[in-house]
């Protein structure tokens, strides 16, 4: 019975890695999704981005198949995987829920955050490449597409602030989660993913929102700094 999550952990991948192919594609909230149409909020990183989804589904396959075939029993594993299977089951229907709703939308991409980030501090410091590295990747990109998600969202129903401010919010909150992650857990993968989302939201805004812009540089310099930090002095590296 002890290979059950390792064999649950395939299929909940295989599931989530084909869902677009069986889901409209999805851009972006759709004007018609919110009472304020959020077009190319500034919270959004640049297109080219969203890229990093083909390097994050193959590399989750990889881990999986090679899971199953040598670490299929391995309580380490285990622990990594519970968590790892819920973030994977949530997200496998996200896509057709985000075409639907943005508010359900930004609720399960928060659960799937949660899960893959919990993933990511219960892996095991060996197999590094085969675990710990895909879901940095993975739970880092779901850091910032959460908070892209809520910062949309939270502006398209008006709440508290406009879109502008809700880029602010978004991005200091998502340098929060990462800077709690990365003290917790010494995973370079999941911080420059961050780095990458942060790249994005420059390369989107350029100028023309050149406080975002500004906002992203300094959570760029602040995650290398933690990251050579937490690398210089081996911060909580579990066994």
């Amino acid at each position: 019975m002890k290979y059950i999550p390792a064999l649950l952990t395939l299929v909940v991948t295989t599931t989530f890695v084909v869902s677009p192919a069986l889901t409209d594609p999805f851009s972006g909230f759709r004007a018609d999704q919110l009472p304020n149409p959020q077009i190319n909020p500034p919270i959004q990183p640049a297109g080219y981005a969203f890229a990093i989804w083909g390097l994050i589904y193959g590399w989750l396959v990889v881990s999986a198949v090679f899971g199953i075939w040598k670490r299929a029993e391995d309580p380490d594993w285990n622990r990594a995987r519970w968590p790892l299977i819920v973030s994977l089951a949530v997200g496998t229907p996200w896509l057709a829920v985000a075409n639907a709703s943005a508010v359900w939308a930004t609720v399960l991409i928060f659960v799937m955050a949660a899960g893959a980030i919990l993933a990511l501090l219960w892996a095991p410091a060996r197999d590094r490449w085969w675990l710990q590295v895909p879901v940095g990747i993975y739970a880092g990109w779901l850091t910032a597409a959460s908070f892209v998600s809520l910062g949309s969202t939270a502006a398209g129903y008006g709440l508290l602030t406009e879109a502008l401010g809700w880029a602010y919010i978004g991005i200091v909150a998502a340098l929060c989660v990462a800077a709690i992650v990365l003290w917790q857990r010494r995973a370079p993968s999941y911080g420059l993913t961050i780095i990458w989302a942060l790249v994005g939201i420059m390369i989107a805004n350029g100028t023309a929102e050149w406080t975002v812009t500004a906002l992203a540089g300094v959570g760029i310099l602040a995650i290398v700094g933690l990251l050579t930090v937490v690398t210089a002095t081996g911060q909580k590296v579990p066994s």
